[in-house]
């Protein structure tokens, strides 16, 4: 039988222009017209448009995995790049463990195919630029366009044909949390304090605990 299992709440800030790797927190100004989603209750079906520009719809993947919805304020910032990576090197685990993972922010399809394509990403990610996704499992977002400069592993901007630094543009931001959704498509666990670096062990704590 499923226990639940909820985290204390928190929200970080978010500045509004960054060219480094650092801010990458939500600002203050958030609005979620949605209420929240409470623990053990069922998840509307949601659908977005993944990093190959089709859609993801969570009727076809309920029922078969547990799905672990992470949202984060956005690509090329420096936590977001820790947690991707978390994500990333702990994937065959929570597979494993019958976890599918999917990322969602305020970036664009091009942002994100660029993120994934830069750090060597293999899990889904769900562009949501407008906020409707998050809105709709009750997210708090917030609506003020973000630009960052990108910058690959070694820490060096991102060029593009021309030799310019690429500098990416979101028209929201999202906090850093992570749903934890059961195969019977209720919410198993909310989590709203969340380590980007550690976050993928803790899911992972999180489902095999739930399991038992």
């Amino acid at each position: 039988m499923f226990r639940t299992c909820v985290s204390l709440a928190g929200l970080l800030l978010l500045a509004g222009w960054t060219n480094s790797a650092g801010a990458d927190d939500p600002a203050a100004n958030l609005e979620s017209p949605t209420p929240e989603i409470a623990l053990g209750q069922a998840v509307l079906a949601f659908e977005g448009i993944d990093d190959a520009g089709q859609p993801w719809k969570s009727a076809d993947h309920l029922g078969q995995k547990v799905i672990v919805l992470y949202l984060y304020p956005g690509d090329f910032t420096g936590g977001c790049i820790k947690q991707a990576e978390a994500f990333r090197a702990g994937l065959q685990m929570l597979s494993d463990a019958g976890v599918e993972v999917v990322g969602v922010s305020g970036d664009s399809v091009a942002t994100h195919k660029l993120f994934k394509g830069t750090y060597g990403l293999t899990h889904t990610l769900l562009a949501d630029p407008e906020g409707a996704l998050a809105r709709q499992l009750g997210i708090p977002v917030t609506e003020r366009p973000t630009k960052v400069r990108t910058r690959g592993k070694d820490g060096k901007p991102l060029m593009d044909e021309k030799g310019k630094s690429i500098i990416v543009e979101r028209p929201v931001t999202l906090p850093r949390w992570t749903l934890i959704i059961g195969r019977d498509g209720k919410l198993m666990a909310k989590r709203t304090t969340v380590d980007p670096a550690t976050e993928a062990d803790e899911v992972l704590k999180i489902v095999r605990a739930l399991a038992q």
